[in-house]
C-alpha cells in the first residue's frame, strides 16, 4: 500500500515539473521579471516572505532562480543584502529538500546502471573535488541547479558537503546577480 502511495507521488511529481516546464516554453512571460514582481508587489508588506516562500517552492517544480532574483532587486532596491541572503537561503533549503526527495522519487534507479556517463558523475561527485564539482555546476547559470540537487540526493552523497557547497555557489552566483542587475535595472 505504501509503495502505490510513492508511485502515485512520484508521477504527479515529474507530471507537475514537465508541466511547469511546458507552460514556461508556451508562455514565458509568465515567469519573467516583470510579472514575478508583480505578483509579489500585491502582498504589500508581506512581499519579503512571499519572495522567500518562491524560493523555497521553486525547486520542487525546477523553475529557474535566476527570475525571481531579479524580480526581488527590482521589487526591492533598498534591500539588496536582503534580498541575496534570503535568495541563498531558499535556494539552499530548497535544494536541500529537493536532495532528500529524489531518492523516494526513484533517481537512486538511475545510477544503478553500470554506464560510462553514469560511473563518470559517480567519480565526480563522489570524488576527492566533488565539493569543487558541486559548487562550480551551482555557480555556472546555464545547468539546472535542482539537476544537481537530484543527482546528489540520489547517488547519498554527503549532505553537509553537498549543502556548504551548494551555498557557496549559489552565493557567489546570486551575489552576481543582485549586485550585478543593480547596474542595469
Amino acid at each position: 500500500m505504501k509503495e502505490s502511495y510513492i508511485t502515485f507521488f512520484r508521477r504527479f511529481w515529474i507530471v507537475l515539473i514537465i508541466g511547469f516546464i511546458v507552460y514556461n516554453f508556451i508562455f514565458p512571460e509568465t515567469f519573467s521579471r516583470e510579472n514575478i514582481a508583480e505578483n509579489i508587489q500585491a502582498f504589500g508588506n508581506y512581499g519579503l516572505a512571499v519572495f522567500f516562500f518562491c524560493h523555497l517552492i521553486r525547486g520542487f517544480v525546477m523553475l529557474p532562480s535566476t527570475a525571481l532574483i531579479f524580480a526581488g532587486v527590482y521589487l526591492f532596491p533598498n534591500d539588496l543584502f536582503l534580498v541575496l541572503l534570503l535568495s541563498v537561503i531558499g535556494i539552499v533549503i530548497s535544494s536541500m529538500i529537493v536532495y532528500y526527495f529524489s531518492d523516494k522519487l526513484g533517481f537512486a534507479k538511475l545510477f544503478d546502471k553500470n554506464t560510462k556517463t553514469t560511473n563518470m558523475v559517480k567519480e565526480k561527485l563522489s570524488g576527492k573535488y566533488g565539493p569543487l564539482f558541486i559548487m562550480f555546476w551551482a555557480f555556472f547559470p546555464f545547468v539546472p541547479t535542482d539537476l544537481i540537487c537530484y543527482t546528489a540526493g540520489a547517488m547519498k552523497i554527503n549532505p553537509v558537503t553537498f549543502a556548504i557547497s551548494l551555498f557557496i555557489g549559489e552565493l557567489i552566483l546570486c551575489s552576481i546577480y543582485v549586485y550585478g542587475s543593480t547596474y542595469f535595472i
